[in-house]
């Protein structure tokens, strides 16, 4: 739980767009693109369905014509090359022309509690016109500049959860397809990337008439949905501790059951090295121009070139607990980036061993919110000497760490971090200084003189009652907790932010600076026409 590794994780087939996509193979989910009315010019609006069991859900597409000059990443844009609502259900021509209303203004507009998500998205400008002039002229893009880049078009919100109307989460959470982390959003963000894939080949169709093509199968597969992403995930970890620790613990508990298992076979080490291969793969074409992340990926080719070499042979694979002696040799050879490569590798083969975990990772975080105030201040105490440690031995006052301070921003109402010394508004900070806040109230605690209830104690310093409930939390949930100051000089935002995403699925980790991230979604997935015939 340490920012360092957590800032180094990689997608596993337990990440959410991987049993996503599991579920609706597994349940023979059923597509149709019910509407196409996109002129010559790219611009209009598409309707894409699923359907399975009682229910079906659909991405309402909106494109536009976007000058480039008004083409921004930043959550303060107000135009967009395309917008999109997954809308629950089958949408009417009525619902249709309500959301054309008001889903391309975003922000500024409001949709209803029929809509699930609110999305947008721009293109990548010199791939998306290399591609469309490709197809015009009758033959196929390169598959390097594909790679280069990655996708066509790139998210830069995807909201859900209540936000500008759309239905809240707990309209949805007992719907067994919806139920698993973040899945209406995973949902939308699959639809897209068949939208803009669509787009594409409609727009070289209409310029280039029969000469035109449209893309081959295996290169339209490379590409998949990329977005930007910035402070405002930051805090999300941190403000849902137990879902945090569902998460992490449904990841521990699939790495112990591997490592846990006496023997192998074929299928799964030719599992392992094909995962191994791709990795290796992959691992070519990611770049990064960041000073941190350049180091990283320099360490993690050297770590791959080594584990290739230590699994070259079978004799690996003879010994007793296989899986956990590679793992062992891991830990000692490997650098951060490639231990937990190396978690994802031995998840792979062992789908019929770990793949249940997923339906562990959601929560009930209201089950987890009241405070206990019938415990002793003292038992808190012994929580806090416990559980936070790595936080008491911390010398908050001095200035490095104690440097930022989270806020929310009065424009757009997202989270920002600022620079204590440097700029205004500490006085708005929000309680996400949590190893501060957790020395805070031992000190406290150690003076207490009155009753010795928790409630008598909280009372008096109400100030605690936050970081008092993430104690408690703390004691039974033990991946609920960041083990790393988050206020600190030292601390790198972009490791928050990765980790997230590799929970979604994501990969191809690009920060633009330690404060935002440019990632890919989807790449290599199956297409909906194509998700009955995927391997799992």
């Amino acid at each position: 739980m340490r920012l360092a590794r957590m800032g180094s994780f990689h997608p596993t087939r337990l990440s959410f767009m991987q049993s996503l996509l599991r579920r609706l193979k597994r349940e023979t989910w059923r597509f149709e693109r019910r509407c196409w009315e996109v002129n010559a010019d790219g611009v209009g609006h598409a309707v894409y369905s699923v359907e399975g069991g009682e229910r079906s859900y659909s991405l309402v597409c909106f494109a536009h014509d976007l000058p480039d000059e008004m083409r921004s990443d930043r959550v303060i844009a107000t135009a967009w090359d395309a917008t999109f609502a997954l809308f629950d259900g089958i949408p009417t021509e009525e619902d249709i022309q309500r959301l054309a209303r008001n889903v391309p203004k975003q922000e500024a507009g409001r949709v209803s509690d029929k809509e699930l998500s609110l999305s947008r998205a721009n293109r990548s400008v010199r791939l998306f016109e290399y591609v469309v002039e490709c197809l015009t002229e009758g033959r196929q893009p390169d598959a390097a500049q594909i790679d280069a880049v990655g996708y066509l078009m790139r998210t830069t919100a995807v909201y859900g959860s209540g936000k500008f109307g759309a239905a809240d989460r707990v309209r949805i959470a007992s719907r067994p397809e919806l139920k698993g982390p973040f899945q209406a959003e995973m949902l939308s963000v699959w639809l897209t990337r068949s939208f803009t894939l669509d787009l594409v080949e409609h727009m070289a169709r209409v310029r280039g008439g029969a000469r035109a093509v449209v893309l081959e199968p295996d290169l339209r597969r490379r590409f998949g949905v990329g977005n930007s992403t910035g402070l405002g995930m930051a805090p999300f970890l941190i403000n849902h501790p137990v879902l945090l620790n569902n998460w992490i613990l449904a990841r521990e508990k699939a790495l112990a059951r591997v490592r846990a298992l006496n023997g192998t076979d074929a299928v799964s080490i030719e599992g392992f090295r094909g995962a191994l291969t791709r990795a290796s793969d992959n691992v070519e074409v990611w770049h990064s121009e960041h000073p941190v992340q350049k180091e990283k990926l320099a360490a993690l080719r050297d770590d791959l070139d080594a584990l290739i070499a230590r699994c070259s042979g079978d004799d690996v694979f003879t010994r007793q607990q296989p899986w956990n002696a590679i793992w062992l040799w891991g830990e000692k050879a490997l650098s951060l980036e490639g231990q937990e490569l190396l978690v994802s590798l031995l998840l792979e083969p062992h789908g019929d061993l770990v793949d249940e975990l997923a339906d562990l990772m959601d929560a009930d975080e209201d089950a987890a919110f009241r405070i206990d105030g019938s415990m002793t201040a003292a038992a808190l105490r012994d929580i806090l000497a416990e559980n936070y440690g790595w936080a008491l031995s911390v010398d908050y006052d001095a200035p490095s760490n104690q440097a930022r301070f989270w806020y929310v921003s009065e424009e757009k109402l997202e989270p920002r971090l600022g620079e204590r010394d440097a700029e205004e508004g500490s006085e708005y900070e929000q309680p996400l200084s949590t190893g501060r806040d957790a020395a805070r109230l031992a000190a406290d605690l150690d003076v207490w003189q009155g009753e010795p209830s928790l409630a008598a104690f909280l009372l008096s310093h109400s100030e605690h009652r936050h970081i008092a409930r993430r104690a408690q939390i703390a004691a039974r949930f033990p991946y609920a907790e960041i083990r790393d100051n988050l206020i600190s000089a030292d601390l790198m935002p972009i490791d928050l932010l990765r980790c997230k995403l590799s929970f979604f699925g994501a990969d191809r980790f690009d920060p633009r600076s330690d404060r935002w991230v440019r990632i890919c979604m989807y790449r290599d997935a199956p297409f909906p026409h194509e998700i009955l015939q995927a391997s799992e």
